[in-house]
């Protein structure tokens, strides 16, 4: 029996429920999110390759021109220390309005691919110092960890793949790549950059192949790490909706407060209508609360003994009716008025109470 117990507790401790909405959330507070960063460094890359290939024409006589501008022989041998500075700027600001839009597609890039990874988190807690992290045995064990492996092997493959692509984008040009000695400069530059950008795209686009493999075990690994254990999920229940014990207390305080104040309104009753044992129902007529009859307590068993006990505590008439006395039982609450259909029986015993008390 006791190694029955501990095997049930073991069970209850090992972390094999999904994690609740609860649990994500606060991880995302944490900065925890599966992200992979191996499809942004893809997607940078792949987006200014892209942009070299489409506006790399504008880019090259740009950027010559400018250095054509900035080493012409007068301007050179005329240089001066009131106008190398203003060269100087106006150099700066010719290679940044060239160079700025490859940053600028770079940025853009990074950003999506976080989007559509993660969203939109915040979390200062992500980027606050931790004792741990330099600690010299936790890093020990972070070294030779499964995840220290994996990410191993992910070098390797990556190495491997785009090491492999790279080489055949190169093979298959290397006709062309052996007559470049031959050719003049401007046009073994353009073949070189030609050549540059097509073992760029080759190369992100297999990035972005293997980094949409990583982002899936990223996935899986981060919702491995997340994962509840059952006694997880009642600790998070108890402290979210509270413990279902003290929730029980609670209601039964609550019963036993509203059976205190029905009872305090049974002597203010009219009539209470009996079973006789099993059902009580005090009706109260006053027309400046209420058109009709109205119930100020009910009960059964022994809730209705103690109803009636009251009522002769206080000289409430009790009158025995099973069909009535059950159906008003069934059909009404503590406060509702009386049934249309009920009417005429009420009525009648009402008016022989008031007979019985001389008020008519």
């Amino acid at each position: 029996m006791y190694l029955l117990k501990l095997n049930l507790q073991l069970f209850a401790g090992e972390k094999t429920e999904k994690a609740t909405p609860k649990k994500r959330q606060e991880a995302r507070k944490k900065g925890q999110a599966a992200k992979s960063q191996d499809i942004n460094t893809a997607v940078v890359l792949l987006s200014v390759f892209l942009f070299l290939l489409f506006a790399g024409n504008y880019l090259k006589n740009g950027i010559f021109s400018l250095f054509r501008h900035s080493l012409q022989e007068d301007l050179l041998m005329n240089l001066t220390e009131n106008n190398v500075q203003v060269l100087f700027l106006a150099t700066m600001k010719g290679m940044a309005l060239y160079l700025g839009p490859i940053m600028l597609v770079a940025l853009i890039g990074g950003v999506i691919s976080n989007y559509f990874q993660v969203g939109i988190i915040f979390s200062a807690e992500a980027i606050q110092p931790k004792l741990e992290k330099i600690n010299p045995i936790s890093g020990f064990k972070r070294i030779f960890s499964m995840r220290a492996i994996v990410e191993l092997v992910k070098s390797i493959l990556k190495i491997g793949f785009i090491g492999a692509i790279t080489f055949s984008v190169l093979w298959n040009k290397m006709d062309e790549i052996l007559v470049l000695a031959q050719k003049p400069v401007g046009t073994a530059l353009a073949t070189l950059a030609s050549l540059t950008v097509n073992m760029g795209l080759y190369a992100s686009g297999a990035l972005l192949f293997l980094a949409l493999l990583d982002f899936l075990y990223q996935k899986y690994d981060f919702e491995k790490n997340i994962r509840m254990s059952k006694q997880d999920i009642k600790d998070e229940y108890k402290n979210t909706e509270g413990d279902p014990l003290i929730k029980s207390k609670i209601k039964q305080r609550q019963r036993e407060m509203a059976m205190r104040r029905m009872m305090q309104e049974v002597p203010k009753a009219d009539v209470v209508i009996t079973n006789p044992t099993h059902f009580a129902i005090a009706i109260k007529y006053d027309e400046t609360k209420q058109d009709a009859p109205f119930v100020v307590a009910k009960g059964a068993d022994f809730l209705a003994q103690k109803i009636k006990m009251i009522a002769k505590e206080n000289d409430v008439i009790t009158v025995e009716n099973r069909p009535l006395a059950r159906a008003l039982f069934g059909q009404t609450e503590v406060g509702d008025t009386i049934p249309e259909e009920f009417f005429k029986a009420v009525a009648e015993i009402l008016a022989f109470v008031y007979r019985t008390k001389n008020k008519i």
